[in-house]
Protein backbone atom coordinates (compact mmCIF):
# COMPACT_ATOMS: atom_id res chain seq x y z
CA UNK A 1 0.00 0.00 0.00
CA UNK A 2 1.46 3.60 -1.03
CA UNK A 3 0.28 6.28 1.40
CA UNK A 4 -0.30 9.21 -1.10
CA UNK A 5 -1.45 13.74 -1.49
CA UNK A 6 -2.83 15.14 -3.68
CA UNK A 7 -2.25 19.29 -4.34
CA UNK A 8 -3.97 21.28 -6.58
CA UNK A 9 -5.09 24.53 -6.46
CA UNK A 10 -8.79 23.65 -8.84
CA UNK A 11 -11.14 21.76 -6.29
CA UNK A 12 -12.64 19.81 -9.38
CA UNK A 13 -9.28 18.70 -10.29
CA UNK A 14 -9.04 17.16 -6.62
CA UNK A 15 -11.74 15.70 -6.37
CA UNK A 16 -11.67 13.87 -9.75
CA UNK A 17 -7.90 12.56 -8.34
CA UNK A 18 -9.49 11.39 -5.04
CA UNK A 19 -11.66 9.20 -6.62
CA UNK A 20 -9.06 7.86 -8.70
CA UNK A 21 -7.12 7.09 -5.67
CA UNK A 22 -10.44 5.51 -4.32
CA UNK A 23 -10.61 3.06 -6.88
CA UNK A 24 -7.29 1.94 -6.55
CA UNK A 25 -6.45 -0.73 -4.72
CA UNK A 26 -3.02 -0.46 -3.72
CA UNK A 27 -3.21 3.24 -3.55
CA UNK A 28 -4.33 4.88 0.36
CA UNK A 29 -4.94 8.66 0.22
CA UNK A 30 -3.69 10.49 3.74
CA UNK A 31 -4.14 13.77 2.22
CA UNK A 32 -5.46 16.45 -0.12
CA UNK A 33 -5.07 20.39 -0.50
CA UNK A 34 -5.67 22.53 -2.95
CA UNK A 35 -2.96 25.66 -0.92
CA UNK A 36 0.69 23.91 -1.67
CA UNK A 37 1.98 25.76 1.39
CA UNK A 38 -0.56 23.82 3.38
CA UNK A 39 0.11 20.03 2.29
CA UNK A 40 4.24 21.13 2.79
CA UNK A 41 4.82 20.70 6.27
CA UNK A 42 2.49 17.51 6.42
CA UNK A 43 4.22 16.14 3.79
CA UNK A 44 7.98 17.06 5.45
CA UNK A 45 6.62 15.63 8.72
CA UNK A 46 4.64 12.34 7.39
CA UNK A 47 6.52 11.34 3.87
CA UNK A 48 4.21 9.74 2.10
CA UNK A 49 5.67 7.81 -0.89
CA UNK A 50 3.62 8.81 -3.50
CA UNK A 51 2.80 13.02 -3.94
CA UNK A 52 0.10 14.28 -7.26
CA UNK A 53 1.83 18.14 -7.57
CA UNK A 54 -0.21 20.34 -10.31
CA UNK A 55 2.34 22.43 -11.47
CA UNK A 56 0.44 25.79 -11.93
CA UNK A 57 -0.48 26.88 -8.64
CA UNK A 58 -0.59 30.09 -6.65
CA UNK A 59 2.10 31.40 -4.06
CA UNK A 60 4.52 28.17 -4.81
CA UNK A 61 4.16 26.11 -7.92
CA UNK A 62 4.19 22.39 -8.28
CA UNK A 63 8.39 21.99 -9.36
CA UNK A 64 9.22 24.69 -6.76
CA UNK A 65 6.74 22.32 -4.14
CA UNK A 66 8.79 19.36 -5.08
CA UNK A 67 12.59 20.64 -4.59
CA UNK A 68 11.27 21.49 -1.26
CA UNK A 69 9.67 18.15 0.15
CA UNK A 70 11.70 14.83 1.29
CA UNK A 71 13.98 12.19 -1.11
CA UNK A 72 11.59 9.57 -0.08
CA UNK A 73 8.24 10.80 -1.37
CA UNK A 74 8.22 10.62 -5.65
CA UNK A 75 6.34 12.73 -7.46
CA UNK A 76 4.04 12.37 -10.04
CA UNK A 77 2.94 15.86 -11.93
CA UNK A 78 -0.54 16.87 -13.51
CA UNK A 79 -1.02 19.66 -15.48
CA UNK A 80 -2.96 21.24 -18.50
CA UNK A 81 0.02 22.97 -20.28
CA UNK A 82 2.49 19.98 -22.19
CA UNK A 83 5.61 22.46 -22.38
CA UNK A 84 6.19 21.43 -18.44
CA UNK A 85 6.92 18.06 -19.03
CA UNK A 86 10.53 18.47 -19.64
CA UNK A 87 11.22 20.68 -16.27
CA UNK A 88 9.21 18.23 -14.64
CA UNK A 89 11.73 15.74 -15.22
CA UNK A 90 14.63 18.07 -13.56
CA UNK A 91 12.82 16.85 -10.19
CA UNK A 92 13.58 13.54 -10.84
CA UNK A 93 9.48 12.81 -11.11
CA UNK A 94 8.44 9.83 -11.79
CA UNK A 95 5.64 10.67 -13.93
CA UNK A 96 3.79 13.22 -16.07
CA UNK A 97 -0.05 13.19 -16.58
CA UNK A 98 -1.40 15.64 -19.14
CA UNK A 99 -4.74 17.48 -18.01
CA UNK A 100 -7.77 16.41 -18.72
CA UNK A 101 -6.75 12.66 -16.87
CA UNK A 102 -8.06 9.22 -17.95
CA UNK A 103 -8.36 7.13 -15.12
CA UNK A 104 -6.13 4.79 -17.12
CA UNK A 105 -3.12 6.91 -18.00
CA UNK A 106 -3.77 7.67 -14.05
CA UNK A 107 -3.19 4.08 -12.95
CA UNK A 108 -0.21 3.54 -15.46
CA UNK A 109 1.46 5.78 -13.52
CA UNK A 110 0.41 4.51 -9.77
CA UNK A 111 1.52 1.32 -10.95
CA UNK A 112 4.61 3.05 -12.03
CA UNK A 113 5.07 4.04 -8.74
CA UNK A 114 4.28 0.88 -6.92
CA UNK A 115 6.96 -1.01 -9.58
CA UNK A 116 9.94 1.80 -8.33
CA UNK A 117 8.85 1.18 -4.73
CA UNK A 118 9.02 -2.53 -5.04
CA UNK A 119 12.12 -2.80 -6.78
CA UNK A 120 13.28 -0.49 -4.00
CA UNK A 121 12.54 -2.43 -1.31
CA UNK A 122 14.06 -5.78 -2.86
CA UNK A 123 16.95 -3.28 -3.33
CA UNK A 124 16.99 -2.03 0.32
CA UNK A 125 16.47 -5.64 1.43
CA UNK A 126 19.49 -7.19 -0.15
CA UNK A 127 23.08 -5.15 0.56
CA UNK A 128 24.67 -7.44 -1.56
CA UNK A 129 22.30 -6.94 -4.64
CA UNK A 130 20.92 -9.42 -6.78
CA UNK A 131 23.04 -10.48 -9.90
CA UNK A 132 19.98 -9.46 -11.98
CA UNK A 133 17.09 -7.02 -12.52
CA UNK A 134 13.91 -6.95 -13.92
CA UNK A 135 12.97 -4.36 -16.50
CA UNK A 136 9.78 -3.45 -17.79
CA UNK A 137 8.99 -2.80 -21.69
CA UNK A 138 6.37 -2.29 -23.49
CA UNK A 139 4.87 -5.39 -23.78
CA UNK A 140 6.49 -7.69 -20.91
CA UNK A 141 8.98 -8.02 -18.22
CA UNK A 142 12.76 -8.75 -19.24
CA UNK A 143 15.45 -10.23 -16.79
CA UNK A 144 18.57 -9.02 -17.23
CA UNK A 145 21.86 -10.18 -15.59
CA UNK A 146 24.14 -7.43 -14.59
CA UNK A 147 27.28 -8.69 -15.64
CA UNK A 148 25.62 -8.14 -19.21
CA UNK A 149 25.04 -5.21 -18.88
CA UNK A 150 27.75 -2.41 -21.09
CA UNK A 151 26.18 1.01 -20.11
CA UNK A 152 22.95 3.11 -19.41
CA UNK A 153 21.94 5.92 -21.37
CA UNK A 154 19.75 8.36 -20.39
CA UNK A 155 17.48 9.88 -22.71
CA UNK A 156 14.46 12.42 -20.87
CA UNK A 157 12.21 9.88 -18.74
CA UNK A 158 14.10 7.02 -20.10
CA UNK A 159 16.39 4.88 -19.91
CA UNK A 160 18.26 2.81 -22.80
CA UNK A 161 19.79 -0.23 -21.41
CA UNK A 162 22.56 -1.37 -23.55
CA UNK A 163 23.55 -5.23 -23.48
CA UNK A 164 25.86 -7.84 -24.38
CA UNK A 165 24.20 -9.86 -26.06
CA UNK A 166 21.56 -7.67 -27.61
CA UNK A 167 22.24 -4.84 -31.13
CA UNK A 168 19.53 -2.69 -30.23
CA UNK A 169 19.56 -1.26 -26.24
CA UNK A 170 16.13 -2.17 -24.04
CA UNK A 171 14.38 0.92 -24.04
CA UNK A 172 12.41 1.38 -20.27
CA UNK A 173 10.40 3.94 -18.23
CA UNK A 174 13.28 5.29 -15.63
CA UNK A 175 15.26 7.93 -14.88
CA UNK A 176 18.95 7.85 -14.26
CA UNK A 177 18.49 8.60 -10.74
CA UNK A 178 16.39 5.54 -10.48
CA UNK A 179 18.69 2.90 -12.27
CA UNK A 180 21.90 4.79 -10.37
CA UNK A 181 20.35 3.82 -6.83
CA UNK A 182 19.25 0.29 -7.79
CA UNK A 183 22.36 -0.97 -9.28
CA UNK A 184 25.23 -1.90 -6.96
CA UNK A 185 27.75 0.87 -6.94
CA UNK A 186 30.55 -1.88 -6.49
CA UNK A 187 29.87 -2.73 -10.29
CA UNK A 188 28.42 0.46 -11.38
CA UNK A 189 29.53 4.44 -11.69
CA UNK A 190 27.61 7.50 -12.89
CA UNK A 191 30.37 9.52 -15.28
CA UNK A 192 28.23 11.65 -16.76
CA UNK A 193 24.70 12.62 -16.45
CA UNK A 194 23.46 11.18 -18.59
CA UNK A 195 25.68 7.58 -18.68
CA UNK A 196 25.94 5.01 -15.79
CA UNK A 197 29.16 2.33 -17.09
CA UNK A 198 29.43 -1.45 -15.90
CA UNK A 199 33.11 -0.77 -14.72
CA UNK A 200 33.73 -4.26 -15.16
CA UNK A 201 33.35 -3.71 -19.35
CA UNK A 202 35.82 -0.43 -19.83
CA UNK A 203 37.88 -1.27 -22.46
CA UNK A 204 40.28 1.71 -22.37
CA UNK A 205 40.22 5.20 -21.70
CA UNK A 206 41.97 7.91 -23.76
CA UNK A 207 43.79 11.30 -23.04
CA UNK A 208 40.22 12.90 -23.88
CA UNK A 209 38.96 11.21 -20.65
CA UNK A 210 36.56 9.26 -23.24
CA UNK A 211 35.55 5.41 -21.73
CA UNK A 212 35.80 2.97 -24.73
CA UNK A 213 33.19 0.16 -23.78
CA UNK A 214 33.20 -1.73 -27.55
CA UNK A 215 32.85 0.29 -30.23
CA UNK A 216 31.09 3.02 -27.77
CA UNK A 217 32.77 5.95 -26.46
CA UNK A 218 31.18 7.75 -23.39
CA UNK A 219 32.27 11.00 -22.32
CA UNK A 220 33.11 11.20 -18.41
CA UNK A 221 31.89 15.05 -17.26
CA UNK A 222 34.11 17.25 -14.44
CA UNK A 223 31.18 16.30 -12.21
CA UNK A 224 32.18 12.39 -11.86
CA UNK A 225 35.95 12.75 -13.07
CA UNK A 226 37.12 12.50 -9.69
CA UNK A 227 35.35 9.38 -9.57
CA UNK A 228 36.70 7.91 -12.17
CA UNK A 229 40.36 8.65 -11.61
CA UNK A 230 39.96 7.26 -8.06
CA UNK A 231 38.25 3.87 -9.60
CA UNK A 232 41.60 3.56 -11.95
CA UNK A 233 44.19 5.01 -9.41
CA UNK A 234 43.33 1.51 -7.42
CA UNK A 235 43.38 -0.57 -10.76
CA UNK A 236 47.19 0.80 -11.83
CA UNK A 237 49.86 -1.52 -11.84
CA UNK A 238 52.31 1.02 -12.00
CA UNK A 239 52.23 4.17 -9.46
Amino acid sequence: MLRCVIVDDEPLAVKMLESYVMKTEFLKLVGSWNDPLEALKFIQENKPELAFFDIQMPDLDGLELAAMIPSETKVVFATAFKEYAFDSYGVDALDFLLKPIRYQKFLEAAVKARDWFEMKRAANKNVTYDDSIFIRTEREYIKLNLDDILYIEGMKDYVMIHVASQKQPYVTHLTMKTAEELLPPQSFMRVHRSYIVNLSKIDSINSDGDICIGDDYIRVSDAYSNAINSFISKKLLLK
